[in-house]
């Protein structure tokens, strides 16, 4: 059953970000900014398609790379559904909270306002703190090598368009956002 929630995890944070950026298109807002300022971006949709077929194939038991698992348990897959649950209900309030600045990517052509109230007023970056819980719920849920490795290189992304955002919106915003840094972690 967890493996239920961790696939229906996944169609609910697509829906999320999809539904979103078409709400704004129609307002005349373009939010996928991804792959503008770093066309290496272009590499991650790959990996990425690659390990959504690895969640959906450990949950419905198609062909897959590898089925070895770390440990098996009862208890510890239910708190990767938690893990994904909290991810997903983090990132709904971020999707909120950014109300209509939200980009995918950085926006250097059409920046809207800094965001510092709502979810933002406890984390600077909390869709990707929101991420990074579903990556390890999702580990916990199938405890599956390749889903390790997933998270971990996940993590490492996400702090890497973190620094390229945060120097953005240095140079942007300038002392509004070193203030605001300085008053909110950059994660939690």
């Amino acid at each position: 059953m967890p493996e239920y929630f961790a696939a229906l995890t996944i169609v609910l944070l697509l829906g999320m970000v999809l539904t979103r950026a078409l709400l704004m298109r129609r307002r005349g807002i373009e939010v996928m900014k991804f792959g503008k300022i770093d066309k290496t971006d272009f590499l991650i949709p790959p990996f990425a398609l690659f390990y959504f077929y690895l969640v959906f194939a450990n949950t419905f038991d198609w062909p897959t790379p590898s089925a070895q698992e770390f440990f098996r348990s009862g208890l510890i897959p239910w708190v990767g559904v938690f893990f994904c649950l909290a991810g997903l209900s983090l990132l709904a309030w971020s999707l909120v909270s950014f109300g209509q600045s939200f980009r995918v990517g950085i926006d250097a052509e059409h920046p809207d306002k800094l965001i510092t109230d709502g979810v933002f007023a406890f984390s600077r970056n909390p869709i990707y703190v929101a991420f990074g819980f579903i990556l390890a719920g999702q580990f916990l849920v199938f405890s599956n090598w390749l889903l390790l490795v997933y998270m971990v290189a996940g993590v490492w992304l996400f702090h890497r368009q973190v620094l390229r955002e945060e120097d953005f919106l240095k140079k942007h915003y300038g002392q509004e956002y070193l203030k605001y840094c300085s008053r909110v972690r950059r994660y939690l």
